[in-house]
C-alpha cells in the first residue's frame, strides 16, 4: 500500500452506566491495561499518523492516562452525548487537516488488531469512500445488520427497524468504519437527528454516502476481534479472548503451558523460550521472563524480571520492582519485593525479602525475614554473597550482612554483621536437669494440684 496519512479517531465518551462503576468504561481493564489502551496501540501498528481520542466531560483519570500512554494524541471532549457521529465531530478540529485515510474506532472494542485497521486502510487506498467492518456473531440479536445488494454495502438497518427478512442477515455492523479523507466532512454535514432519541448516529453515513454516488465497501472481521465491552459479563468474556489470545502466542513462541487455560496474562507478558509454566500461575503487569525459567503451581508474579534458568515456586509471590537472577531458587511460600536477588541466590521457603540486594549463592533459611518497616518508612537491606541466613532469623532494616558470613538460626540482626563474621543475636540456652518430672510430681496425676515454682 502507498504510504498515506491516516488519522485514528477513538471515540472512547461512552457511559456504560451498566457497568454499574465510577470508573469511565473505556478504563476497565483487559489483561490490566485500560480498554482505550489496545485500541491506541493498534492504530499506531496500523500506521496511523494521527491519533485523537474523544473522551466524555467527567473524565479525569482518561485523561491522565491518555497524557502518560500516548502523549501525542489530541483529546477532544464531548459535552454532551448525543450519539457517534455527534462524537466524532466532537474531533471535528483534528480531522479538519489533510488526511488520507480516517478510522473510526471504539475504546469499548480493545481486540481489534492492527492487521485489521491495515485491511481497512488497504479498501480506501483501492478507492472506497467508506468501508464498514462486519463480523457474524453466533447470536445476532441486538446488533445492526448490515444489508448488502450485490456485493455492495447499501444500509445499516439497527434490528428495532428491520423487516423480518432483515433479522435474518448474519452480517453485522461492528461499529468501526473507515473513510476517506474527502468523504468524512461532506458525509457528516448530512447527518440528522430524525429519530426517537434526537441523536446523531454514525451509521446513516452508509445510505447518506450511496446516495451521494460514493463507492461503500464491507470488510468482515471474527466476531470476538470487534466484541465491544457494555458490561461486566462482555467485559469478562473479552478479558477471556484476549487471555486465549495470550495463551496460543506464549505456547507458538516457545513456552510450556502445562494446563494453559489456568494461566493468567497481562498485556506486557514476555515470557522466554522453553519456559514452564505450571497450573495457576497469575502473570500481573510488568513480567519478564527469560529463557528456561520454571514457574511451578501457584505463584502470583507482578513487576518482575526473572532471569534465564530461575526456578519459582510453587506457591510464590513475587511483587513488583522484584528481580530474580540466573539460577536462582525461590521456593513455597516465599514473598519477595522491590528486590534484587543475585545469581544462585536459594530462598527454597517460608521467607520474605523485602527492599533488599542479595549477594549471589547467598542462602536464605526457612522462616527468615526482612524486616524493612518501621512503622513509617521503608528500609533496605544490603546482604552479601555467599552468606548464610539461617532459619528463623530477622534481619531488621537498614542492616548489612557482609560476603561470607553467617546469622545464625532465630537471630534478631540489628546492627551491621562483618565479612565472614558469625552473628549471633538470641538468648543463651539454659538447661534445667530434671525440672520437667518435679513439675508433673507438683501438678499431680491430674494436672490439678495447686504447685509451688519449681525452680
Amino acid at each position: 500500500m502507498p504510504k498515506r496519512t491516516c488519522l485514528a479517531l477513538i471515540l472512547a465518551a461512552g457511559e456504560g452506566t451498566r457497568m454499574r462503576s465510577a470508573v469511565p468504561k473505556a478504563m476497565h481493564k483487559v489483561g490490566g491495561l485500560p480498554m482505550v489502551g489496545y485500541v491506541l496501540a493498534a492504530a499506531a501498528a496500523a500506521g496511523a499518523t494521527e491519533r485523537a481520542v474523544v473522551i466524555g466531560p467527567d473524565a479525569d483519570a482518561m485523561g491522565a492516562f491518555l497524557a502518560d500512554i500516548a502523549p501525542d494524541a489530541s483529546i477532544h471532549v464531548q459535552a454532551e452525548r448525543r450519539g457517534t457521529a455527534h462524537a466524532v465531530l466532537a474531533a471535528r478540529r483534528a480531522f479538519a487537516k489533510p488526511a488520507d485515510d480516517i478510522v473510526v474506532l471504539y475504546a469499548d472494542t480493545p481486540m481489534v488488531t492492527a492487521k485489521t485497521i491495515r485491511r481497512l486502510r488497504r479498501s480506501l487506498a483501492n478507492g472506497a469512500d467508506l468501508v464498514v467492518l462486519g463480523c457474524r456473531p453466533a447470536d445476532p440479536t441486538g446488533y445492526g445488520r448490515l444489508i448488502v445488494e450485490n456485493r455492495r454495502l447499501i444500509a445499516i438497518r439497527e434490528e428495532k427497524d428491520a423487516s423480518s427478512a432483515e433479522r435474518s442477515v448474519d452480517l453485522c455492523n461492528s461499529g468501526i468504519m473507515a473513510f476517506s479523507g474527502s468523504a468524512l466532512a461532506p458525509i457528516l454535514k448530512r447527518i440528522g437527528s430524525d429519530n426517537a432519541k434526537g441523536e446523531f448516529y454514525l451509521t446513516d453515513a452508509v445510505a447518506i454516502a450511496n446516495r451521494g454516488g460514493r463507492k461503500v465497501a464491507v470488510l468482515e472481521a471474527d466476531a470476538d476481534e470487534v466484541a465491544g465491552v457494555n458490561s461486566r459479563h462482555q467485559l469478562a468474556q473479552v478479558e477471556g479472548i484476549f487471555q486465549r489470545r495470550a495463551r496460543q502466542a506464549a505456547m507458538e513462541n516457545g513456552a510450556t503451558l502445562i494446563a494453559p487455560h489456568t494461566a493468567w496474562f497481562s498485556h506486557d507478558t514476555r515470557l522466554g523460550r522453553d519456559v514452564t509454566v505450571e497450573p495457576n500461575v497469575w502473570f500481573g503487569p510488568g513480567v519478564t521472563v527469560a529463557d528456561g525459567v520454571t514457574i511451578r503451581a501457584n505463584c502470583h508474579i507482578e513487576g518482575a524480571r526473572i532471569a534465564a534458568g530461575a526456578i519459582v515456586g510453587p506457591f510464590a509471590r513475587i511483587r513488583p520492582n522484584t528481580v530474580i537472577g540466573p539460577k536462582v531458587r525461590v521456593g513455597d511460600f516465599v514473598e519477595v519485593k522491590n528486590a534484587t536477588l543475585d545469581e544462585g541466590v536459594k530462598a527454597n521457603h517460608l521467607a520474605y525479602v523485602g527492599d533488599a540486594h542479595v549477594g549471589a549463592h547467598t542462602n536464605i533459611g526457612a522462616g527468615a525475614i526482612v524486616a524493612n518497616y518501621d512503622g513509617f518508612a521503608k528500609h533496605h537491606t544490603e546482604i552479601g554473597a555467599g552468606v548464610s541466613i539461617g532459619s528463623n532469623a530477622v534481619l531488621v532494616s537498614p542492616v548489612a550482612v557482609g560476603d561470607g558470613a553467617f546469622v545464625a538460626a532465630g537471630s534478631v540482626i540489628t546492627q551491621d554483621v562483618g565479612a565472614d563474621a558469625l552473628a549471633v543475636a538470641r538468648a543463651r540456652q539454659e538447661e534445667k536437669p530434671d525440672w520437667a518430672r518435679h513439675y508433673r510430681e507438683l501438678k499431680g496425676p491430674d494436672g490439678n494440684r495447686i504447685a509451688t515454682k519449681v525452680r
